[in-house]
């Protein structure tokens, strides 16, 4: 039987990345191929040895709000709001810290508007609507949702966006593509090799580790994603000339796989676009993801879990004391893996 346990490892302390490299592409890589159970080690301008003319990067578009929002109970309290999902106009999903936040408590922003506590859902998990129209204000009042485990302060808060951010709604970086330069980019399409935007809009499971035992009892929040009818038929003709679709981060994972549930035919893609609820655990069967870039990830999360299931556990788990040998840095602005 699978336990959550079984995806532990111990991290030094010091190989949390607490700020991001410069410039981007300079960031390390740990290429694991599987067909060789090889692992090398490269520097993430580098990624276009490992592929060949006509592969495809499928990367996710999505772009972080400024999610933190820091706000005052009506006795002097402070209260911090972090934005999960917009559920309709005004009406958010959010996590709430602070006492006595209990349904139809109201608190004010700091240099922003009112808010209502409309609904208690699990945990500290709100449903809150703001008392006027707010998301013009976010860049504003808000701060960039930075995981709790990176202490440095972020001189630039684009730093946490990838270079091809343009679909606002996330709570947390696609941290795999935020190695991408626009050079880089380019001297990747002149070696003909391809890219895919999709979007992935991440929510909670960023910030909610497993907690249950067996991770089957685990209820995986659902994302917002799309893969327009040109993407899905870019996806498909990289499949039928027989190169592969490399996913750019956990996130283009599941809307590539969801995608691939959504298709009639095996092995394709067909245009997608709503929620994901996948969660994919070993034995999951890979439809259409034939590479994989990432970074490296928490113990016992969903996505540790997702990589085990596309390279095996014990082999990603091989890899990450490799990683931790060789001083690679762990997380959100750590280094990368290309897994082939």
């Amino acid at each position: 039987m699978m336990r959550t346990s079984d995806f532990d490892y111990h991290l030094p302390l010091e190989r949390i990345a607490q700020t991001p490299i410069e410039p981007r592409h300079n960031s390390r890589l740990l290429v694991m191929d599987r067909s060789q159970n090889s692992l090398t080690d490269a520097h993430f301008y580098e990624i276009g040895k490992y592929l060949n003319s006509g592969d495809l990067l499928v990367i996710n578009q999505t772009r972080v709000i400024p999610a933190r929002l820091f706000a005052r109970k009506q006795t002097g309290g402070r209260v911090e709001l972090l934005l999960l999902k917009q559920v309709e106009p005004g009406v958010w999903e959010a996590l709430v810290g602070g006492k006595g936040l209990r349904k139809g408590v109201r608190v004010r922003v700091e240099n922003g508007p009112e808010v209502e506590i409309i609904g208690e859902l699990e945990g500290s998990e709100r449903l809150i609507r703001f008392l006027q129209p707010v998301e013009n204000l976010l860049p504003q009042i808000g701060e960039m949702p930075l995981p709790p485990y990176i202490h440095e302060h972020l001189k630039n808060p684009e730093r946490y966006q990838t270079v091809y951010a343009v679909e606002t709604g996330s709570a947390a970086a696609p941290t795999a593509g935020l190695h991408f330069t626009p050079e880089l980019m380019d001297q990747l399409q002149k070696m003909g090799i391809n890219f895919a935007r999709v979007t992935l809009h991440v929510g909670l499971d960023t910030f909610a580790p497993v907690t249950e035992d067996d991770p089957l009892e685990h209820k995986i929040h659902t994302e917002w994603c799309e893969i327009t009818p040109e993407t899905a038929s870019l996806i498909n003709k990289t499949k039928d000339s027989g190169n592969k679709v490399v996913a750019v981060g956990t996130t283009s994972v599941r809307t590539l796989e969801s995608a691939a549930s959504a298709s009639r035919v095996n092995g394709r893609v067909a245009p997608y676009r709503g929620p994901t609820g996948l969660f994919i655990l070993p034995g999951y069967p890979f439809k259409v993801v034939d590479a994989m870039v990432t970074n490296f990830h928490l113990p016992k999360s969903t996505l540790l879990m997702l990589v085990s299931a596309f390279a095996g556990r014990e082999r990603i788990l091989d890899a990450y004391k490799v990683a931790i040998q060789r001083e690679y840095r762990f997380y959100s602005f750590g280094d990368a893996m290309l897994i082939l």
